[in-house]
Order: structure tokens, then C-alpha cells, then sequence
């Protein structure tokens, strides 16, 4: 990087910080905090939604697979994800707005507790959160290998650069500010993608031209859609998990659906994420798989191929558009991942442990959700410290083996909890379901994995967590059904639309449906 490549990178940040501050005028209380009131329009939710799905893993964990195995990088990841939310914006965004405009919550979580029972709330809130922490580590020490590629900063210190910019305009500006700077944020990696699209088509006349550079030896196997450790299986279970983590799962995703004025809304928004899963990953990826005809990866997994073709390929100045871009995932996804941990802490898990709680006023509330986002980013940079430790191997490994893995367990309960067709499965099931998908993560990837001669294959290490999930949570629902008349009601409520539903300001207290104030404003 040269001068002109900062002067790029410091104009980003300023405008990120810049953001932040204006967003501070819109945030009254903790709802405008949490889920923007509910006035997102539908476009900017989609956007959003699309953007914090994204991270510096798309430019270093899946450019590596895109290096050895190619366009299998997009059949098992980008794909799944599109699919996914397309089937869950009939499926679960128009529900989860309904969280909101029907029962007044302010985070993903707080229904389960009339949904199920106070316990399965504080199970699956606080194994989440941890889960989130490991899962945001990895994106920041992703952002972090990256810059140390091009500045030859520490990784320490290129967490400490990314995770404190990020704190400053996410703390004082919540959600208004994570959707507003995430649209800034997809302009910005719009035209750092086509450049980079761009320069390697260029370069690609060298090499048989733009149709006839497959037939080159670098690429030989490259266009097979399932190969190597991410088969058939992979994929299924791949989409079975992209469709409950990326539909809110994950939390901050339930965010952009909870945000917008209803339902319809919400079904739009997620309709405009699916498209742009579906289309935009096909740019980003195509550099991608092209990669090992321009630069020999120095790296095993070929994690860096994409750093080194950057910097190749790209002119001063391009080549600093390019960093904001992966600056620019890395930030929206980590942003919304640490407002909806907020909003989990906030809502769902002080009030229990902590009595005072349950008196805050709105200044209070709002004062301990943005601490609660300061101190949420301070342990996920402390965790990304330790992304590369035997515990956890590399980047790509925490994403895959340790996220998708442990998601399953964790969403099943909150999004089929959401579906008139499992009503019959209360809190029993909710918890059989959580704890033993965690005792089968844990088996296939421990005990089990070192008795097994080469391990256990890596799309049963991410499958049968969520299996064993799944099938408990339908099983222990019909065996034992906790279908009461009061479930029975909460689920009525967020399957069905009514006349006149109006927004809501939720009590300080955090309490949930039973204590909120309902405003009779016309959703």
C-alpha cells in the first residue's frame, strides 16, 4: 500500500465513524437501538440483511476452496444461502416481523420465553452469545490476516484497528447505523468486485481467454460442482443449516426482518437478499477460481491467494478500494452480529440475573445496550487472538466445523417455535433438542473423531449435530406435546396478520410480551 491506498482505507473509516454519529440523532430508545423502530424501509433491510451475511472469510476461508477445488465454493456456500432465504422469506420473515409489530419484543430471543418457558430462553441466549463470540472472533482475525498481507501489521494489531472503528459507529448509532453504513458499505465492495472482475478478465487473454481458460492444467477439475470433502451431503446439510441460520437463526439476520414496518415488508427485503446471494457471489468468486493460473498461493489451504492477486493486479488506489471492500464485509457482518448479542444480553438476560434490571427507564436500557456492544466486541477480538490455536486450527475451520455445526442446535428451537406445524413441541422438546445436538457436536468432532481413521468426514462433523436436532425436536414433540392453550395463542398471533396491529415501545424492564406498553399506532 502506498499513500493514495491509506488515503482510501482512512476515507472509509472516517465516513463509517461519520454514519454513526448521524444515526445517533435517530436512536431515541432501546427499540430504535435494537430493531430501527420498525421504519427500515424493505430495500435497505434487503441490503442489510445481504451485507451482514458477508465477512473477510469470503476473501481468505473460501478463496482458499476456491483455489484448490473451484466453483464449488459457490454450489456449497453462496447457493445454499440463496435458496435459503428464499424459502424462508415465505417461511420465516414475515413471522419474525411479527415478533415485533404483533408481540412487541425488541430481540430475536424474548418470545421463547412464552413460547417455551424462562429456562429454554436462558439456554439458548447465553449458548448463542458465546457461540457468536467464536463465530465474530473469526471474521476479525480474518480482516486482520488480510491486512497484514498488504501493511505488515501484526494480526493483533489489525483485530485492535477493525474491532475499534467498528465499536465506535455500531455503539452510538445501532441498528440505524449497522444499515446505513452496510449500504455504503455494498456500494463500496460493488465497485471494488467489478474492478477486480474486470483486471482479471484482462489478464485472462494470456490464458485462452474468458471460455477457454477451463481447459488449462491449473484448473483441471475446477468446474465440478461437488468435489473433495464437500459432497452431496455437504451441500444438503449446508442448505438444511444456511436456511435456519441466514432466516435469524444467527440473530442478526431476525434483526433486518423485525425492523421493517410488517410483514410484507419483510417478505420483500429477504426476497431482495436471495437475488443478491444468487448473483453477486458469482462475481466475487470468479477472480476466485481463476486464481491459480495468477499467483502461487504460500499458504496450504491457498487462503492468501486472493491478498496476493490483489496486489498483483490492481493499481494504487484500485488496490485500496479493494481493502475497504473487505473492511467493508468484515464490519457490516460483525456490526449486526454484536447489536443483536446486545439485544439478547439486554432483553433477554439481564432482567433474569440481575433484579435492577427489570426497572431500568429507556436511558438506562439504551446505556447498557451500547456497553453491552463495547463489551461484546472486546471478548469476540480477544477470542479472534486465538482463531489460529490448536483449539480451533484456522479460520475456515472455525466457520464451518464450529459455527455451522453448533447452529443447528441453537436455531431449531427458536425457528420451528415460530411454525403452527410443530406447535406440540414446548419446552421439553426445545431442550432435548439443544443439549443433545450439543452432545453430538461434541462426539463427532472429539471422542469420536479420534477413533475414526482419518476423522470423521467433514459434512457429518457439520450434519449430524443438526440431524439429532432436529429429529429429538419432532420426536420429543409428539411424545410428550406441551401444546398449551396460551402456546397455542402466541403461535396464532405470529402466523396470522390482523387489522390495526400496532407498534410498540417496550417497557425498560425488558420483560417481553407479558409487560410492554402497546401504542396504537397503524403498522
Amino acid at each position: 500500500m502506498n499513500g493514495l491506498d491509506w488515503a482510501v482505507l482512512i476515507g472509509y473509516f472516517a465516513v463509517m465513524v461519520a454514519i454513526g454519529v448521524w444515526s445517533h440523532k435517530r436512536v431515541d430508545n432501546v427499540s430504535d437501538f435494537f430493531t430501527a423502530g420498525g421504519k427500515m424501509p424493505w430495500w435497505l433491510s434487503g441490503i442489510s440483511h445481504h451485507m451482514s451475511g458477508y465477512s473477510a472469510v469470503m476473501f481468505t476461508g473460501y478463496a482458499g476452496i476456491a483455489y484448490t477445488y473451484g466453483v464449488t465454493s459457490f454450489v456449497t456456500w453462496s447457493f445454499p444461502i440463496a435458496l435459503g432465504i428464499a424459502i424462508g422469506s415465505k417461511l420465516f420473515a414475515p413471522r419474525i416481523n411479527r415478533l415485533r409489530s404483533r408481540l412487541h419484543v425488541a430481540s430475536p430471543l424474548e418470545y421463547l420465553k412464552n413460547r417455551y418457558d424462562l429456562r429454554t430462553q436462558q439456554a439458548l441466549a447465553w449458548s448463542g452469545m458465546l457461540l457468536k463470540i467464536v463465530d465474530v472472533g473469526a471474521k476479525w482475525a480474518a480482516i486482520a490476516t488480510l491486512l497484514s498481507v498488504f501493511t505488515g501489521i501484526s494480526l493483533n494489531q489489525g483485530i485492535l484497528v477493525t474491532g475499534g472503528i467498528t465499536a465506535v459507529y455500531c455503539t452510538i448509532g445501532g441498528l440505524w447505523a449497522d444499515a446505513l453504513t452496510e449500504l455504503g458499505q455494498f456500494i463500496i465492495q460493488l465497485l471494488a468486485g467489478v474492478a477486480m472482475f474486470v483486471a482479471v478478465v484482462v489478464r485472462l487473454d494470456d490464458h485462452g481467454g474468458f471460455f477457454g481458460v477451463w481447459d488449462s492444467p491449473e484448473l483441471q477439475g475446477h468446474e465440478k460442482p461437488l468435489v473433495g470433502p464437500y459432497g452431496t451431503v455437504f451441500l444438503l446439510a449446508f442448505l438444511f443449516i444456511k436456511l435456519f441460520e441466514y432466516n435469524g437463526g444467527m440473530l442478526n439476520q431476525a434483526q433486518r426482518y423485525m425492523a421493517t414496518p410488517n410483514a410484507r415488508e419483510a417478505e420483500r427485503s429477504a426476497r431482495l437478499s436471495a437475488v443478491l446471494w444468487l448473483v453477486w457471489p458469482l462475481v466475487l468468486f470468479f477472480p476466485m477460481w481463476m486464481s491459480p493460473l495468477l499467483v502461487e498461493s504460500q499458504k496450504p489451504d491457498g487462503s492468501d491467494s486472493y491478498a496476493l492477486m490483489t496486489e498483483q493486479l490492481l493499481p494504487h488506489g484500485l488496490l485500496g478500494l479493494v481493502i475497504v471492500g473487505f473492511f467493508s464485509h468484515t464490519m457490516a457482518m460483525c456490526s449486526s452480529d454484536a447489536n443483536a448479542i446486545a439485544a439478547v444480553f439486554t432483553r433477554d438476560c439481564a432482567p433474569v440475573i440481575w433484579a435492577r434490571a427489570r426497572t431500568w427507564s429507556q436511558g438506562q436500557g439504551l446505556r447498557v445496550a451500547r456497553i453491552a456492544t463495547v463489551v461484546f466486541l472486546g471478548l469476540s477480538m480477544a477470542a479472534a487472538t486465538q482463531v489460529n490455536s490448536p483449539a480451533f486450527k484456522d479460520i475456515i475451520t472455525v466457520v464451518i466445523k464450529w459455527v455451522a455445526g453448533l447452529m443447528g442446535p441453537m436455531a431449531i428451537p427458536m425457528m420451528l417455535g415460530l411454525l403452527r406445524a410443530f406447535r406440540r413441541s414446548g419446552p421439553t422438546a426445545a431442550l432435548v433438542s439443544w443439549s443433545m445436538g450439543l452432545l453430538a457436536f461434541w462426539l463427532v468432532n472429539y471422542p469420536i473423531h479420534w477413533n475414526v481413521e482419518g476423522g470423521v468426514p467433514l459434512q457429518y462433523q457439520v450434519s449430524i449435530p443438526l440431524a439429532v436436532s432436529l429429529v429429538l425436536y419432532v420426536l420429543v414433540g409428539y411424545v410428550r406435546p406441551e401444546d398449551t392453550p396460551e402456546r397455542l395463542a402466541l403461535i396464532e398471533k405470529i402466523n396470522t396478520d390482523g387489522d390495526g396491529v400496532g407498534a410498540a415501545i417496550p417497557t425498560p424492564a425488558g420483560g417481553g410480551v407479558d409487560d410492554t406498553v402497546r401504542t396504537t399506532v397503524k403498522d
